[in-house]
């Protein structure tokens, strides 16, 4: 299944040229069930990154604000991908290159969901992060050749953590449109 990371190149485009400060309240993450990670790392992930769940603490810190949310109609969504330029290339897991946030579809603000790496195939072995191989390569601008992994450990994927599209996450609001024939009409996707 490819992670089409076509969205993620457009994310990184935009974050070149865009760069928009919000006022948002700072949030308090909350960890997951029982502090159970699908890696011992990611705890390490976790609290490096949940002060993101401020999308001003995330702009503060590098990361670009887009206003393109990627979803998938079969696979779900992945988000709006925050990104940060100078974590590509990072494998470090407390330097994600991108953060992703979804509407909330009750309130109308983004929430973080996930993480996602990005680094540029330079001939390179497959990467690994967290015992887990990026996907990939990808060959898309202005990124060029490059793989990606994600990493769902702020809304629970279904799917596994480091599925790159999430079922759960949609950028619009369940309708009886989004559902196809014969097929029971989509819920609401909860936390």
């Amino acid at each position: 299944m490819s992670a089409r990371p076509r969205p993620l190149m457009a994310a990184l485009a935009l974050a070149a040229v865009t760069s928009l400060a919000l006022g948002a309240a700072p949030a308090v993450a909350k960890a997951p069930a029982g502090d159970e990670f699908a890696h011992p790392d990611l705890k390490k992930t976790y609290e490096a990154t949940k002060k993101y769940e401020s999308e001003q603490a995330a702009i503060d810190d590098g990361y670009v604000r887009t206003d393109d949310c990627v979803e998938d109609p079969e696979l779900g969504g992945m988000g709006y991908h925050y990104v940060n330029p100078d974590h590509i290339g990072s494998t470090d897991p407390t330097k994600p290159a991108a953060v992703l946030y979804a509407p909330d579809h009750k309130t109308g603000k983004r929430e973080l969901v996930a993480l996602e790496w990005v680094v540029p195939n330079t001939g390179q072995p497959r990467p690994r992060l967290f015992d887990h191989d990026f996907d990939g390569p990808f060959d898309f601008e202005p990124v060029g050749p490059h793989y990606s992994l994600h990493a769902w450990i702020f809304k629970k994927n279904p799917k596994g953590v480091f599925t790159p599209y999430n079922p759960r996450v949609h950028c619009t609001p369940c309708t009886e449109d989004h559902a196809k024939p014969d097929e029971p009409k989509p819920a609401h996707p909860k936390s």
